[in-house]
């Protein structure tokens, strides 16, 4: 029992149930808990920026040529767009044959912005002010502003004149490379905190909303989860089957990083820990290091198939309809800008309302029928998020020829593995206990 209670994912199932109980037996208490997964959240994006720069820059300036760096971001760059195109296409299919908005019959006057999360009722999202909002105002100030793109293009900047500097800036790269290792340190520590940050989010998430709040609401976080599920065993396990690996033992590796961000609602609460597990896999260093923070923003999978769905589902609800080809120039739109959910104060809601005021087919207004249950919906679009990131950096290293196939299978299964040492390959250390446990996730 004792060898149990140590494990961390234990230690979160514990805190999730706990959360539960408040929740539903002190619901006015459980609302006073939102604290704790608010404090753990922060903690986490609070080493965010170290992480990925120490990540980023190792894995440019460790690599066998700029070109490798271009090449890598080409590869994932078609596999992001082909990805997200996919996710919004399922989106519109099963909006349109299980329409779940359907016999409403919402009055749009009868709607009001008010109850709207800040940002989201002017929200106006396009390309130009997308691309300029990843230049940050000082290399300095990317580290200080909370978002990702601007610390990767700092980070890939700073590794590529590291790179192009050569054997000057050698003692630069090995202390980066052993700032890494404080960094990952303090990632340890602050994940102990996870079940404290399970335990307030699912205790907030049951004591404010409740599953009678949610009335005729369910049927769209039951299609919408059922989608996410759907796509997970068939894009990504065929996907992780081209490479040779299980889907459920992935889950299984992964399964702390899948409860907490189930519990918070955060995918960048996991990011450290992810970029740790993925190069201990056998993932590349350069290829974890560029795949991985990018896809945060770049390939959310699940905010993808969120989007086309809801825009469709307001439109059912306030009976209008829209032909084949709306339907289409609608997921072109939202092809770009989606690509802003992870850069934006409130996240795929607020990309969803930009979304909602460049196409027009429905007011800004009928947001308010969704932001009740947009928490309940987050869950399945984060973890859809997570596992698409996890298995584009194994798709891409092996499509890059980086993958140690026969590592990752014996990780997978629980085996003991010895840790991998820095090399002429970048296959970087890992930062994991090697043994069987800790590589059981």
């Amino acid at each position: 029992m004792t060898y149990w209670l140590r494990q961390l994912w234990v230690q979160v199932l514990i805190g999730m149930a706990a959360g539960i109980v408040v929740g539903a037996v002190w619901p006015g208490t459980a609302e006073q808990m939102q604290p704790f997964s608010d404090g753990f959240v922060a903690l986490m994006k609070m080493i965010v920026a170290p992480v990925l720069f120490c990540t980023v820059v190792l894995g440019v300036g460790k690599v066998d040529s700029i070109g490798r760096v271009g090449r890598v971001g080409a590869k994932s760059l078609v596999y992001f767009i082909a990805l997200t195109g996919l996710c919004m296409v399922v989106g519109l299919v099963i909006a349109n044959v299980f329409q779940p908005g359907a016999g409403m019959h919402i009055d749009a006057s009868s709607l009001s912005t008010e109850d709207l999360p800040e940002g989201a009722a002017t929200a106006h999202l396009n390309l130009p002010d997308f691309i300029l909002s990843i230049i940050p105002a000082t290399m300095f100030s990317a580290f200080t502003e909370g978002e990702i793109l601007p610390v990767m293009l700092v980070s890939v900047l700073f590794g590529i004149g590291v790179k192009a500097v050569g054997e000057p800036a050698a003692g630069l790269l090995r202390g980066v490379e052993n700032l890494s290792k404080v960094v990952f340190k303090v990632v340890g520590w602050v994940m102990r905190t996870a079940p404290l940050g399970a335990f307030g989010g699912l205790a907030l998430t049951v004591g404010k909303y409740g599953i009678g709040t949610l009335h005729q609401l369910l049927i769209l976080i039951a299609i919408f989860s059922v989608t996410c599920l759907l796509f997970i065993l068939v894009v990504f396990g065929g996907l992780l089957r081209y490479t040779g690996l299980n889907l459920f033992k992935l889950c299984r590796y992964l399964k702390e990083e899948l409860m907490i961000i189930l519990a918070t609602c955060s995918s960048e609460a996991v990011l450290p820990r992810m970029v740790d597990k993925m190069t201990n896999l056998g993932a590349a260093r350069p290829v974890v290091g560029l795949t991985l923070p990018a896809g945060y923003s770049f390939n959310l999978d699940g905010t993808a198939i969120y989007l086309t769905m809801s825009s469709l589902f307001l439109a059912q609800a306030l009976d209008i309809h829209m032909s084949l080809g709306e339907q289409l120039a609608m997921l072109g739109i939202m092809m770009i800008t989606s690509k802003g959910a992870a850069g934006v104060p409130g996240g795929a809601f607020v990309v969803l309302a930009g979304s909602v005021s460049i196409i027009g087919h429905v007011p800004m207004a009928a947001l308010a029928l969704i932001v009740g249950i947009d928490r309940f919906l987050n869950e399945g679009r984060i973890l859809t998020t997570v596992l698409g990131n996890a298995v584009a950096t194994i798709f891409i290293a092996k499509w890059e020829g980086a993958f140690d196939l026969e590592r990752a299978k014996a990780v997978l299964d629980g085996k003991d593995v010895p840790p991998l040492a820095p090399d002429e390959h970048e296959q970087s250390a890992t930062h994991l206990p090697a043994t069987a446990p800790a590589a059981a996730g």
